[in-house]
């Protein structure tokens, strides 16, 4: 089987088209099709359930995919061994990260890198940590940042232990005009993001006793501090969503301190890839310069051996 069938095979599983992953290649959908033909044929079962909107695995083609796409995987590290050996920085990066980390942190760490590494391509794919775990599980992203605690079989490197806080509109005043208590709660309601819910959000909410219909949801960070503006509730949200948003808000932290720790996830396999290497190096250096004594990960000794 040649790598190129694989390819095509995961092409086709992205896109979830024989037309858009021939796009993708650079080859006739005629060629996407005869590859996935003959594909499934030498494994002896169908891949793909075929329908009016596009295509869909099958449960076999749910098992092959992670073992595909780690061959896939192995064969871009072993290209980029070789390209080292001959003193050229290349290969590709992909990096999954939610959307505050996003914003705040890949700009000045990707334009640091790029300066260092400019054939080195980059990546960047926004999802929740769910998302970004199963994605780095299954070799789809080299490199993932998310939030303990992780529910897989991944490298985990925590890096930031972020505050979560209390937004409120201007005329909300705590009774000790420092922290928001359970009495300043009361039965107001709160505006926060759904996937919020089931991590460290929901343990504040559940100290202070807010029962889910007390909750609205809105659709990102942005829209909760113009809801919350207009004094239609309060908001809870983590210091670094909190860097680049604007709004007339009060921020107050609350009388039981909650943070959520901002990890960076890896599988062994990609972790040894040379430019997923250098990639974590520039991450760390990084956070360590911005945050000093609150960035959790490896120092300055480690970050110079990793860049030699």
């Amino acid at each position: 089987m040649a790598v190129f069938q694989y390819e095509v095979f995961a092409k086709v599983v992205t896109y979830k088209t024989f037309y858009q992953a021939a796009q993708a290649l650079n080859v006739t959908p005629s060629a996407v099709s005869h590859s996935i033909a003959q594909f499934e044929n030498e494994l002896g079962f169908p891949l793909f359930v075929r329908n009016r909107t596009g295509v869909t695995l099958t449960p076999d083609g749910e098992k092959i995919y992670p073992i595909v796409q780690s061959m896939l995987n192995m064969e871009a590290r072993l290209r980029q061994v070789a390209d080292d050996i001959h003193g050229v920085n290349s290969g590709t990066i992909r990096i999954g990260a939610f959307s505050s980390v996003c914003i705040n942190w890949l700009p000045p760490i990707i334009r640091s890198f790029r300066k260092k590494y400019p054939q080195i391509e980059i990546t960047i794919i926004q999802g929740t940590f769910r998302e970004i775990d199963q994605m780095v599980q299954q070799g789809r992203l080299d490199i993932g940042f998310s939030a303990l605690p992780v529910a897989s079989h991944l490298l985990v490197e925590p890096l930031l232990k972020d505050p979560i806080y209390c937004v409120t509109p201007t005329n909300f005043e705590p009774q000790d005009a420092q922290h928001v208590t359970l009495e300043d709660i009361g039965q107001r309601r709160f505006i926060l993001q759904k996937v919020d819910y089931d991590g460290d959000t929901k343990k504040a909410l559940d100290r202070y006793n807010v029962t889910p219909n007390s909750i609205s949801y809105s659709i990102d960070d942005q829209s909760i501090l113009s809801m919350v503006a207009s004094d239609l509730g309060l908001g809870i949200l983590p210091e670094l969503a909190l860097q680049k948003l604007s709004g007339d808000v009060h921020v107050f932290p609350f009388s039981e301190p909650f943070f959520r720790t901002v990890c960076l996830v890896t599988n062994s396999v990609q972790a040894q890839a040379p430019s997923t290497k250098r990639m974590i190096a520039e991450i760390h250096r990084y956070l360590s310069t911005a945050y000093g004594h609150r960035y959790l990960g490896e120092h300055d000794e480690r970050l110079k051996k990793d860049e030699n």
